[in-house]
């Protein structure tokens, strides 16, 4: 194994000097790394440049690298067609519901559960409670059975309410507030605040980049989510994900109009399938910018207990 050497830099402190053989190693990965990052982009960007190139380029196989023929019509068809934007209503009507909903809930179980025993005796049960959910779940009958049964069927709160707790991010919310100084809460606590308001004045706003962490990982899932929109809604009530589905697998070809048959025939499916996800796929590309700087320190914090 390759050992790294340490010299003075002048200053009193010390710097490591890489091997040659670690110096390769170093090289040799930052490759395959690269490598492997393009081989995993390369799908979104040839649907990228499917959607921009002409229908007589699409269907002679010469798109590759980059648009050919640069064109527009495949977004201009998906633009105009209004089951689309109804589907995207849907989902930004979930995504809305669920995130802050769901960031309150978990808030709420994961607060008392970051506590000791001695403060909240039952911790231990209730924190065993949700993590066995992460193992084992009632099935999707029975879920849907209850679903159904509870007249959420067809209904937004449908898509909303079973998402609504997600164990993995709540014990990062856990995990992360077991590492707030003691010292804040017995102040909060001197100062005659209940749990409440300590929770949402001191937990909370110091808690930036492990909710920007869970509300990205809430988003996307949601956003991303197709299987329950099948199941729980019609139609035309399809949720984003779904609807790019059914027009993927088994477009209805019955429901469009003489006029619309016309112009789709004069157009490529490839073209137009693929204009339609990367449609979809801009919102949240353009939100993970804005939280990115959270994402690696809402993951880390917490993960050692101070």
């Amino acid at each position: 194994m390759a050992r790294r050497k340490r010299e003075d830099d002048g200053f009193g402190s010390s710097r490591q000097i890489k091997s040659p053989a670690a110096k390769v190693f170093n090289v040799v990965n930052i490759i395959f790394l690269l490598i492997l990052g393009l081989i995993c982009l390369y799908p979104f960007w040839y649907e990228i440049c499917i959607s921009f190139s002409s229908n007589a380029a699409v269907n002679a196989k010469r798109v590759y690298f980059y648009p050919v023929e640069f064109s527009m019509e495949a977004f201009k068809y998906v633009l105009e067609r209004r089951p689309f934007w109804k589907s995207l209503g849907y989902t930004v009507l979930r995504v809305c519901l669920t995130l802050p909903i769901s960031m309150v809930v978990m808030c709420l179980a994961a607060y008392p559960l970051s506590k000791n025993n001695l403060v909240f005796r039952a911790r231990t049960f209730y924190v065993w409670f949700f993590f066995l959910t992460m193992l084992f779940n009632g099935g999707m009958i029975p879920t849907y059975l209850l679903v159904t049964g509870l007249g959420l069927k067809n209904t937004i709160w449908a898509l909303v309410l079973p998402t609504t707790v997600n164990v993995f991010n709540m014990l990062l919310l856990l995990s992360f507030f077991r590492n707030v100084p003691d010292g804040l809460e017995d102040a909060a606590r001197i100062d005659g605040a209940g749990h409440f308001r300590t929770l949402f004045q001191i937990f909370v706003p110091i808690s930036k980049p492990v909710l920007a962490t869970v509300a990205l990982f809430t988003l996307v899932n949601n956003w991303n989510a197709w299987f329950d929109g099948m199941i729980y809604m019609q139609s035309d009530k399809y949720p984003l994900q779904t609807y790019l589905r059914t027009i993927i697998f088994n477009f209805d070809f019955q429901s469009l109009t003489l006029e619309e048959r016309v112009r789709l025939a004069q157009m490529n499916q490839k073209s137009l399938k693929a204009a339609q996800m990367v449609i979809g796929a801009i919102p949240i590309l353009m939100v993970y910018p804005f939280l990115q700087k959270y994402f690696v320190s809402g993951i880390t914090l917490g993960s050692v207990k101070g």
